[in-house]
């Protein structure tokens, strides 16, 4: 199996629109840009701990409540409960929900779906604010895009 380079990376154009795509999943999701990149984290770690929560936010901003609303909201789920006699603590990992949306952004990223441009699956395309409006004209502009 062939090593990825970063020239394989470049030459794909993988973070060429990402920074779009993830406003349009954020804006769309009711999160915001820590939340998605920790939980592509702890996505790519498949079973995680309270204390790899801590441990990943480091590099974030301070948000008390950030744990306790993506549980809530159904992006982190239990895979263990813990016990007190042979589990000391709970195992987590990403939902369902939460895998569909990192799937999608991987594939609008790879070329493979195009952003959604309806009004009922992008509040984005509403129109509503300014920066709505701009990122309206991206949006269309990445789904002609064909070298992505």
């Amino acid at each position: 199996m062939r090593k990825l380079e970063a020239k394989d990376i470049k030459d794909i154009g993988l973070f060429k629109h990402y920074r779009i795509v993830r406003k349009w999943a954020c804006k769309n999701n009711n999160l915001n840009d820590a939340d998605l990149e920790l939980l592509i984290y702890f996505d790519c770690m498949d079973l995680f701990t309270r204390q790899d929560f801590l441990n990943g936010t480091y590099t974030y901003s301070w948000d008390k409540r950030r744990w306790q609303r993506l549980v809530r909201e159904g992006w982190i789920t239990v895979w263990r409960h813990r016990n007190n006699t042979t589990q000391k603590y709970s195992l987590y990992k990403t939902s369902v929900k939460c895998k569909l949306l990192i799937n999608k952004i991987y594939r609008i990223l790879l070329g493979q779906e195009n952003l959604p441009t309806s009004k009922q699956r992008n509040v984005i395309m509403q129109g509503k604010t300014y920066t709505d409006k701009v990122m309206k004209k991206a949006i269309e502009l990445i789904n002609k895009d064909k070298t992505r």
